[in-house]
């Protein structure tokens, strides 16, 4: 790997500004994401949702984005000064997630918007859930919006027709996607997909380069190409036998009762109006176990990572290596934990706090003076940092909201199960930067 570890000259092109085989390699890719033009990204999909971001939007304009969005999301609203206008995800009480935002929830924001810019839609969830991207994206040209899409988990969709639809396949002007979650490239290599009449793509691209590394890692974008040629060349094979696993898995779960590995019966549910099969999600309401408890288990017992925990559910990722007896090790492992824990009737969610009051603008809130209070002590206050549990990254609170008992609360909860948070600049977690004088 050092010995193909070359930098840029003119035979190997140059990223910011390509004219040679990387031009070359990204007219393949575009060509086989539906797109007019694609980008290699080699910062992975934050960089994409940022520059899709900053392409559109100037200081002080609007965008329209669920609350839920990714903390690369707030980041590019942060660098680009745009003021985020939310619209709320629906919650499955039962399963104690986000779903989908309804495509009359973007129109109702444009409607009291109408100097929006943009909208900025999610597809899909990290657990697979769609909203109805191809009436979101009608809604939002015709009030004269770009329409931008988070496809972080969703690369692979774009190869089989039992996946939920795409953004270039619908008409989304730009979308971002993690070729290294379930396209087969390496970690922190990712594509931006381009196909807009009103988004320049001069623009974009001297958005890319504002932060897109001069020497970029020749060994990603070669993992980018070499994926995109298997995903072109296979992939409509290969995810048949991905789904073909997920679906065996999902139905012997079920079958056992143990845990309700959950799915497309949910379509058509409120937020749901499509699913993707290869995320098995897992929910464990009826033990005694947390959903992080199960996923350290199956990890330090049975030498199997999960993708991410919440309180209640453990979700995996079907992906183009995994192979029949991988999932058999999960289904036996769950039923092997089974036996040593209590079962019970399934104990209520606890309520997720209401998404908090946007008071201070996240760039003027993040240029701010900041003070250090203790978290329990902090209700009343403008948040000063972004807190999230990671994964999935998506923020409990923004800079610049009210902090909440009901946040602190929360936070409170997550604490005690060990739950891995990120932003706060106090490792303990006993204090929180707030703003100054607010």
């Amino acid at each position: 790997m050092l010995q193909m570890d070359a930098n840029g000259m003119p035979d190997l092109d140059y990223i910011n500004n390509p004219g040679g085989v990387i031009l070359e390699a990204e007219k393949l890719l575009a060509d086989a994401f539906s797109a007019q033009k694609a980008h290699f990204l080699v910062n992975g999909t934050t960089a994409g949702v940022q520059a899709m971001i900053m392409s559109v939007c100037n200081p002080g304009n609007k965008i329209i984005l669920p609350r839920n969005a990714h903390k690369s999301a707030i980041g590019g609203i942060i660098l680009s000064g745009a003021l985020p206008v939310y619209v709320q995800p629906e919650i499955n009480v039962e399963l104690g997630i986000t779903m989908g935002v309804p495509a009359a929830s973007y129109e109702k924001a444009l409607k009291a918007n109408p100097d929006a810019r943009v909208i900025f839609v999610i597809n899909p969830t990290y657990y697979g859930y769609t909203s109805d991207l191809e009436n979101i994206i009608k809604i939002g040209h015709q009030y004269g919006a770009a329409v931008l899409v988070d496809e972080a988990h969703g690369a692979h969709m774009y190869f089989h027709e039992d996946f939920p639809a795409t953004a270039m396949q619908l008409g989304a002007d730009i979308s971002a996607a993690s070729m290294h979650k379930t396209g087969g490239s390496l970690t922190q290599s990712s594509i931006l997909l381009y196909k807009s009449d009103v988004i320049s793509s001069e623009r974009l691209q001297q958005v890319i380069n504002l932060s897109c590394t001069s020497s970029a890692s020749y060994l990603l974008m070669c993992s980018l190409d070499i994926a995109r040629k298997q995903l072109a060349v296979q992939g409509r094979s290969m995810f048949q036998q991905v789904l073909e696993i997920a679906r065996q898995t999902r139905d012997e779960i079920n079958r056992r009762g143990e845990f309700y590995a959950f799915g497309k019966e949910l379509t058509g549910t409120p937020g749901c109006f499509g699913f993707d099969e290869s995320k098995l999600g897992i929910n464990i309401r009826c033990s005694s176990l947390t959903g992080y408890q199960l996923e350290s288990k199956l990890r330090r017992n049975y030498n199997i990572q999960m993708e991410l925990s919440d309180l209640h559910n453990i979700l995996g990722i079907v992906s183009l290596g995994h192979r029949y007896e991988d999932l058999d090790a999960l289904t036996h492992a769950l039923q092997d934990i089974a036996r040593q824990h209590q079962y019970r009737k399934a104990r209520p969610c606890p309520t997720m706090p209401d998404f908090p009051e946007m008071v201070v603008p996240p760039q003027q809130a993040f240029y701010s003076g900041k003070k250090r209070v203790r978290l329990s002590e902090a209700a009343g206050e403008i948040a000063g940092e972004m807190i999230m549990a990671y994964p999935p990254g998506i923020p409990a609170i923004c800079i610049g909201e009210r902090i909440s008992h009901d946040f602190i609360d929360y936070i409170q909860i997550l604490k005690e199960e060990k739950c891995e948070l990120q932003g706060f600049a106090d490792p303990s977690i006993e204090y929180i930067q707030v703003l100054a004088g607010c």
